[in-house]
């Protein structure tokens, strides 16, 4: 991509300037993405009703301003050999947070981490092979992490993605 089309790195603190308001065409174009991340140019401005060079242009300041964060497929995790799915709820040492987070990204199957609130302070949604493999990762990885100091593991018997309204 030419430097002209990059998008500005992050400031060094983290700390980025506010999103422009989305308009409606920005808002369906979002949409269609969702649905189709691989829908080209030219069928996401037909359908929308602009130019492919809005099209694009749109499409590039959403990426830009960190509203569209990639474009990834959709798995079928028990397809893909991923037959066991569990969300984690993790209690944790007071502001071990940043350094909670990093290990458990570096999990294998860890699919979604959220600090949240309540009655623990991380939700993490994993996929692994089995329940052996489920097992061995919560009591082994997870348990073993010092600044882990409870977890509680909830069996995902079936589950369902939703998708954007049209």
């Amino acid at each position: 991509m030419p430097e002209e089309q990059m998008a500005p790195e992050a400031p060094e603190d983290g700390h980025r300037p506010p999103a422009r308001p989305l308009d409606p065409v920005d808002r369906s174009i979002l949409r269609m993405l969702q649905l189709d991340g691989r829908a080209s140019i030219r069928s996401v401005a037909e359908r929308v009703h602009v130019s492919r060079a809005n099209a694009y242009a749109r499409i590039n300041r959403l990426v830009e301003d960190g509203v569209i964060r990639g474009f990834a497929a959709r798995v079928d995790h028990e397809r893909a050999g991923q037959g066991a799915s569990a969300y984690i709820t993790l209690k944790i040492v007071q502001n071990s947070w940043r350094a909670v987070r990093e290990k458990l990204q570096a999990l294998p199957g860890a699919a979604h981490i959220a600090l949240v609130s309540g009655d623990f302070d991380v939700l993490l949604l994993v996929h692994t092979a089995d329940n052996r493999a489920l097992r061995e990762l919560v009591l082994t990885r997870i348990q073993a992490m010092p600044e882990v100091l409870s977890t509680r593991t909830l069996l995902v018997f079936e589950e369902t993605d939703l998708e954007p309204e049209p």
